[in-house]
Order: structure tokens, then sequence, then C-alpha cells
């Protein structure tokens, strides 16, 4: 890699430390490039993405972000996952390291926030941003749905009451 495009990597680390709704910082020392092909297929159908940087690069990134207080974590074979939805790289992330034991999550970011280990599983357990929007919807739409059938209601019990006098007449007409 050449100082030219060391520095646009540099430059696109630090829009996304910049831009991340949340970001993920795990080591993948031992991962088979089927184990990462695998775990980035699964953080793209998230919408998430995976980086692997050069340490030093990642840490010359971070200066002048919210998020350099990340540089901590940054020794040894580290990958990044970053996402726009806060949630998304933590479920992914905690997911794939459940079923792969090389992956081991040494903290993160979420803005200015800076996530531990334990903080990236607990964030990785709230729902994500479709899932509340379809909950919100849900909400929303219920109280609609009820308002319909109370209105709905009064006339279906009139045609129960009219057919029950109707039966009635024609049982009386019938004796």
């Amino acid at each position: 890699m050449d100082r030219a495009e060391k520095a646009e990597l540099v430059s696109t680390l630090n829009t996304v430390f910049s831009d991340a709704g949340s970001i993920v910082v795990a080591h993948y020392s031992g991962m088979s490039v089927a184990d990462m092909t695998a775990f980035r297929a699964q953080m793209r159908e998230a919408g998430a993405r995976v980086r692997v940087a050069k340490n030093r690069l990642a840490k010359l990134a971070l200066k002048g972000t919210d998020v350099a207080h990340m540089e901590d974590l940054f020794k040894g074979p580290t990958v990044i996952a970053f996402s726009d939805d806060p949630v998304a790289a933590p479920k992914v992330a905690i997911d794939y390291a459940k079923t792969n034991d090389k992956l081991v999550i040494l903290g993160g970011a979420m803005g200015p926030t800076s996530l531990k280990a334990d903080d990236v599983k607990a964030l990785a357990s709230l729902p994500s941003l479709d899932e509340l929007r379809g909950r919100i919807v849900g909400m929303i739409s219920t109280p609609a749905t009820r308002i319909a059938q109370v209105v709905n209601a009064p006339a279906g019990q009139l045609a129960r009451v009219m057919g029950a006098y109707a039966a009635q007449g024609e049982k009386e007409e019938a004796a």
C-alpha cells in the first residue's frame, strides 16, 4: 500500500468514525476467509459494513472525531464493524460471536459514548430502528382498527336485532 492509498484509507475511516451510528471493534485472530466472508455477508444484510485496517491507520483516522476515545481498542488483529442504525452492527457482531468463538468483541462506540464489550451486548439486545418503526405503526393502526370496530358494532347489533324479530315473526305466522 503506497502513501496515497494509506491517506485515502485514513480519510475513509475518518468519515466512517464521524458518521456511523455505532461502531464495534473486535479481534478476529484465527478466523478463516470463509468465516470472514460469512461475517461480512451478515453485516451487509443488516445494513452494516466491516473493515479491516492497520491499527496505526485506524488510530490516525480516529483523531478529530467524537470516537477518539476508542484508540485503546486497536491492539492486535482488529476488525471494525459499523452501521448508521445504532443497533445493526452490534446485533450482528454479537450474534456471529456466539457461533464463532474466534470473533472476540472488544468494545465500540455509539456517537461520543464509549462502549465496553458488555455495553455492546446490551445494545445488541435492543430492537432495531426498523423493528421500532413497525411497532409504532402497529400501535398507531390498532386504535384506528378498534374505532372502526366500534363504529360498525351498532350497525351489526341492529342487523342482528332485526334478524331476530324477522325470525320471531316467521315463527308466529307459521303457528
